[in-house]
């Protein structure tokens, strides 16, 4: 009987693979308890999915192995990993190493206190600027929407209670930000420091716009919040365009035809038109996710697995 499953994502990770699967097979043995690594590779272009099939060689029925067809991304592959896991509690662990995997112990330590969710909260961030911004943004917004604060949402160094994870199964959105979804379940979450390390080998997979759209994605995915505020916005610009209107029907009154004042009314109509641009691009993303919902189509392609 499988007592912890450890989840990794894998793409294009073939360099730093045999030290994660040598860490993170020293950290689960040191809890004394059974448990599995789900290595998931996410289309990789390297010789990942090679290195994957010799390690699990060397670790006969410790190792399990899944493969996509091409690449889905981060999440998917977390997925993919959730719906084949057997053990009572769930770690997701990043392949890049930048997490140490060392860090597992304390978050089952944190789990068997009693909470459904135990988040990392990476302390002392190796990242440049262009990336430690980008997840400042996206935390302060997922606290928002979600409704539970936390200061690192986008570490997936966290573990998870088997009920937690089950019900993120039942779930088939066309997209999902996991760490936003399992807040929304769990009656009690947690969120400790963990270290965190500089990347030894490859490269990251985050460039700034792929932040963008993430952080894009799960506001409009996990609230109407953002229509909300235009909707208000909208409210007070028309409050304030009436008023400006009396106003100018007064001054008129008082002193006459002028045309002064002009670039002022072009500088106000663009930003109207700015907004109105701003509206029609959230309409047409929360439409757009509509869309992808209703097509049905599966969220991911499994290639291969090996047990």
């Amino acid at each position: 009987m499988t007592d912890l499953s450890i989840v990794v994502p894998v793409y294009n990770e073939a360099v730093n693979l045999e030290e994660l699967v040598r860490r993170t097979l020293t950290s689960a043995q040191s809890l004394d308890r059974p448990f599995e690594l789900i290595l998931v590779d996410d289309g990789s272009q390297d010789n990942s999915w090679a290195v994957m099939e010799r390690l699990q060689e060397a670790h006969p029925g410790v190792i399990r192995l899944v493969g996509f067809n091409r690449n889905y991304g981060q999440h998917m592959a977390v997925l993919a990993g959730f719906e084949r896991v057997r053990g009572r509690i769930v770690v997701t662990l990043d392949a890049d190493l930048q997490n140490p995997p060392e860090e597992i112990p304390n978050l089952v330590q944190k789990i068997e206190e009693g909470y459904d969710v135990v988040a990392g909260w990476r302390e002392d961030r190796k990242d440049i600027f262009l990336r430690t911004w980008p997840s400042w943004l996206v935390n302060r917004v997922a606290s928002v929407v979600v409704g539970v604060a936390q200061n690192d949402y986008g570490c997936m160094l966290r573990a998870y209670t088997r009920d937690i994870v089950d019900q993120i199964n039942q779930c088939g959105e066309a997209s999902t930000y996991i760490p936003a979804l399992a807040n929304t379940f769990a009656r009690r979450t947690a969120e400790i420091r963990v270290r965190h390390a500089g990347r030894q080998g490859g490269r990251s997979k985050y460039n700034l716009f792929r932040l963008f759209r993430l952080n894009f994605d799960l506001v409009t995915g996990y609230s109407l919040l953002p229509l909300q505020l235009v909707s208000f916005l909208g409210i007070l610009i028309a409050l304030a365009g009436v008023g400006f209107g009396l106003f100018l029907f007064v001054r008129r009154l008082i002193v006459g035809p002028e045309v002064e004042g002009v670039f002022t009314l072009f500088s106000i109509l663009f930003v109207f038109i700015g907004l109105q641009i701003l509206v029609l691009g959230l309409l047409g993303e929360y439409i757009g996710r509509i869309y992808h919902e209703v097509r049905r189509r599966p969220r991911y392609f499994i290639r291969r697995v090996k047990e």
